[in-house]
């Protein structure tokens, strides 16, 4: 390849693989846990559960955009892609998935369980005496909540909520005022459980657990439902819809009542993908794809319970440790009863889940008891239900101490928990700021004020994860502790911007975009390229969710041509490809997919002997390098930043047990150890760690 034509070629379509197509993509690795016989069985259902959850989500927001464009007939994107073709790409994507799913379920899983006692029933297993107690069940618990509809000129087609449940029942006959049957709906309501657990005891012995899904229960006793009439045939269906609020932030005079408003309507939002049962006939099928106007490709026939990611209440139901990951400890500090004195003595890291969360639950705590702090501020994007910081920052404000609290309400699939949580802080007196119109708030800080010895210190955390007590004990993350004069007052600069109004800021340490963040990634892969072109090393290791920022994917590819040796740790979609001769021969990506989700965003510069380290809220990704308020701090200790480049990067690379490597043409293969080579997985490394 010409010099010419290399650089040519960084702006070639065939160079950049479609994010939908990719995220689609890791779904099919997360897929591959739940095949893998080394995962205990229960956290394998587990997996299969998330793989299904992931893909309906992935119609809720990227499927739903995509048949938006092509509505609109929008041109091809950086991939070269027509929305149209893109569309039937994911149809073909999303079925192959689909179908590996229910392949895994039914010849895998389901039968590995059934030989540990954990029997998930179809209709034709049952006993006599499980027929009569569900029969039972279904008239005492289940008919009395639902509401039967038949179709006719007076009762036309009902309103269907987005991922619910419904059979649609072919009826034969006249009902009591001689109306002709021919279709009916039948919805479930969601306060009915999915997974239905029967009595024990049921004759046979064997079984320590026997379960059924609602949606088999529902088909087996419909006919109750319509009494003298003929049911002819009873499917199940689900309808998913597109789930991302439109809020047109330029024409509102109060975002809050805004999403409110939106939030009412979010269940019932264009519709995007209908699964039914595979036996359901063609002309029911076609009035039911008539009624969500919706194509042939929007269908997905199913040969089992349309929502098969509700089997994960299994895992709960079910007491077998024996069946699911050893359980752990995580890590607690020395330092838990005097958390400033700590952080003033030097940074702490937390890396989590290895490290618990609780020094940051205990920080804010002593913070809002602490007659000595003045002020507590911190953005809020998702906490989870009853979480204790809420409860403290509550009491700090309650406390005389002046407490602001950034409340990100666009957090997708968050607002209306957000829009709860701001409304409750606001009762206690604390002020609550929503961001800035346009850009999401995703930068994960605390900043905490003190008098210390007649003057003010600013102590600050400053994470790659949500301040969300459940997640972190699934997510792996960064989060530091500094009392670092310059990235204490980066912090309180930031705060200031996202509440009051201020001009663009000029910051010591931190990179924050939509600002200096895109650039400073770009200025960084640019001086690599320099050092490699002068002779010296480049070095790149990051690691990351997501990649697709052309800016930074073209910077890469020139840093590669340069000869700078470059590794990507890319959890999901990655727009990027390795491997293409004079153009990315010297890249190297990653994903990796483990007992827990690989979260943190660690970026690494060799700079000739020099590095620079940064851990950040962002990804590469056009959102949050160009549209949103992020952060990316710099790890500025020698020995915290040699455990977040051993821990964060170097175990990842030599992960042989859980990563699989992108290669030049998109596709993923798994990593296995090399002839001679020890297994080594990143997570279980760590997690042993916390033994020895």
């Amino acid at each position: 390849m010409t010099h010419d034509h290399a650089i040519r070629s960084l702006h070639d379509p065939a160079l950049y693989t479609n994010r939908e197509l990719s995220q689609l993509d890791f779904n099919f690795r997360v897929l591959a846990q739940a095949q893998d016989p080394s995962v205990p069985l229960l956290e394998r259902l587990r997996y299969l559960c998330i793989s299904c959850t992931n893909l309906d989500e992935f119609f809720e927001i990227r499927g739903g955009a995509v048949r938006h464009a092509v509505e609109l007939n929008l041109p091809a994107g950086v991939d070269g892609l027509a929305p149209a073709v893109l569309l039937e790409r994911i149809h073909e994507r999303a079925a192959a998935l689909v179908d590996a799913q229910y392949r895994c379920f039914y010849e895998e899983l389901r039968p590995a369980l059934a030989k540990e006692g954990i029997r998930l029933l179809q209709r034709e297993q049952w006993t006599p005496e499980q027929t009569d107690w569900l029969r039972e069940y279904f008239r005492n618990e289940i008919m009395p909540v639902l509401s039967p509809l038949g179709l006719d000129p007076a009762h036309p087609f009902p309103r269907i909520l987005n991922k619910s449940l419904n059979v649609v029942v072919l009826l034969e006959g006249r009902d009591a005022f001689g109306r002709e049957g021919s279709l009916a709906v039948v919805r479930a309501p969601r306060s009915l459980p999915r997974i239905i657990r029967l009595p024990d005891g049921d004759g046979d012995g064997d079984a320590l657990h026997d379960f059924v899904f609602l949606s088999t229960v529902l088909s087996a006793f419909v006919h109750e439902l319509f009494p003298g009439m003929k049911v002819n045939g009873a499917y199940q269906f689900r309808v998913t819809r597109n789930s991302e609020l439109i809020v047109d932030e330029d024409d509102m005079d109060n975002l809050a009542l805004a999403l409110r408003d939106e939030l009412l309507g979010r269940g019932y939002l264009r519709a995007v993908r209908l699964e039914i049962d595979e036996r359901c006939p063609q002309a029911v099928v076609d009035t039911l794809l008539a009624n969500f106007d919706l194509s042939e490709s929007a269908v997905y026939k199913i040969n089992g319970p349309v929502n098969l990611n509700r089997v994960v209440q299994v895992y709960d139901m079910v007491q077998r440790p024996d069946l699911k990951f050893r359980p752990f400890q995580p890590r607690l500090p020395r330092e838990m009863d005097a958390m400033f004195d700590a952080i003033r003595q030097g940074d702490l890291l937390l890396h989590h889940p290895y490290d618990a969360f609780t020094p940051v639950l205990e920080l804010i705590r002593q913070a809002a008891e602490d007659p000595d702090v003045l002020a507590i501020k911190q953005t809020l994007y998702r906490t989870g239900k009853d979480s204790p910081i809420v409860e403290h920052l509550i009491q700090a404000a309650r406390n005389g101490k002046d407490v602001t609290v950034v409340v990100e309400l666009r957090a997708r699939f968050d607002e209306e928990a957000n829009l709860r949580l701001a409304d409750r802080l606001q009762d206690a007196g604390v002020q609550v700021v929503y961001g800035v119109v346009g850009y999401k708030t995703h930068a994960k800080m605390l900043l905490i004020v003190r008098r210390e010895g007649g003057g003010l210190r600013r102590y600050v955390h400053l994470g790659t994860g949500n301040y969300h007590n459940g997640t972190a004990r699934a997510y792996t993350d960064f989060g530091l502790m500094t009392a670092h004069p310059e990235i204490g007052n980066d912090v309180h600069l930031i705060f200031q911007q996202l509440s009051g109004l201020a001009a663009p800021l000029t910051l010591a340490r931190l990179l924050q975009s939509p600002f200096t963040l895109h650039q400073g990634v770009l200025d960084r892969i640019a001086r690599e390229t320099a050092h490699a072109q002068a002779g010296r090393p480049g070095r790149i290791v990051a690691k990351m969710n997501a990649l697709n920022e052309p800016g930074v994917v073209r910077a890469l590819y020139e840093a590669s041509r340069a000869g700078v040796e470059i590794d990507l740790i890319v959890r999901g979609s990655c727009a990027l490809r390795p491997g293409i001769p004079g153009v990315s021969d010297n890249i190297r990506v990653r994903s990796m997919v483990g007992r827990f989700l690989e979260h943190h965003r660690v970026w690494w510069f060799g700079n000739d002997g020099q590095p620079d380290l940064f851990c950040s809220s962002a990804d590469w990704l056009e959102r949050n390098l160009l549209r949103r308020v992020e952060t990316a701090f710099p790890i500025l200790d020698p020995a915290i930043a040699a455990r977040v480049h051993r821990e964060g990067l170097l175990y990842y690379l030599a992960d042989n047990q859980n990563a699989w490597q992108l290669r030049p043409d998109g596709h993923y293969e798994r990593c296995v150890p090399a002839p001679g080579e020890a297994p080594f997985s990143a997570q279980q490394a760590l997690l042993e760690a916390l033994d020895a």
